[in-house]
């Protein structure tokens, strides 16, 4: 095979790597020249990443645009600096709330809402990504911008512990929608679990585990591959 190899893969990537870390290591393994994703994980967030090979990586931005899916699970009673359990414990309060209040809560994130991207997101302000800021102490204000939720579901409710399945356009931060939830509650919360099952039309079903896709031979690799 050479390092000409156009198409996608999708990765399940394991929690503790970033998105960059799969491209890098995929290019190395097997010597392809232009490896890009459409969508990037957090470090601790695992699951669906689009894998975008050779001429694919022009697509990018098609990919970009596709609506998301995820499972999460958020802790009431602490708020971090990030949203997310990376971060920093801020605030830390009482957890008084029914499993009513709760589903209320949760259901009012459904449909269209503005949404204030957080200060460790990639997203750019005046040509700045605000997770860099973020790093030196510089909290900048943030336009909110209207996104979609077409479906939120509770799947598991053990308090502080909440599990839900969502549905979003793209551009959405659940870790921001696990803060939000937390003060519509008045306790906090804080994100922390994340997995993405779906990206556009691809699904966690047809993909690759990250351990077992870094042990291939080229030829299974290659075979693995969705020619574009």
């Amino acid at each position: 095979m050479n390092a000409d190899c156009d198409g996608i893969i999708v990765v399940d990537k394991e929690k503790g790597m970033t998105s960059h870390d799969v491209v890098s290591k995929i290019r190395k393994k097997f010597d392809i020249k232009k490896v890009g994703h459409a969508g990037t994980l957090d470090p601790n967030a695992t699951g669906v990443l689009v894998i975008l090979l050779g001429k694919a990586t022009k697509l990018s931005n098609q990919f970009l645009n596709e609506d998301k899916e995820y499972e999460a699970q958020i802790k009431l009673g602490e708020k971090t600096d990030s949203a997310d359990c990376d971060g920093k414990i801020i605030d830390v309060r009482d957890v008084n709330v029914t499993q009513q209040e709760i589903k209320a809560a949760v259901l009012k994130f459904m449909g269209e809402i503005e949404q204030v991207p957080p200060m460790v997101s990639a997203k750019k302000i005046n040509g700045k990504k605000l997770y860099k800021l973020a790093r030196k102490g510089i909290e900048v204000n943030r336009p909110a911008r209207k996104i979609f939720v077409k479906q939120i579901e509770i799947t598991k409710i053990d308090i502080p512990l909440v599990a839900f399945r969502v549905e979003c356009s793209k551009g959405t931060y659940v870790r921001q929608i696990a803060d939000d939830i937390g003060e519509e509650l008045g306790c906090g919360a804080h994100l922390t679990e994340l997995r993405r099952t779906r990206s556009g039309c691809f699904l966690l079903r047809d993909s690759v585990k990250t351990a077992n896709l870094l042990t291939m031979s080229k030829e299974t690799f290659y075979e693995s591959v969705v020619r574009v």
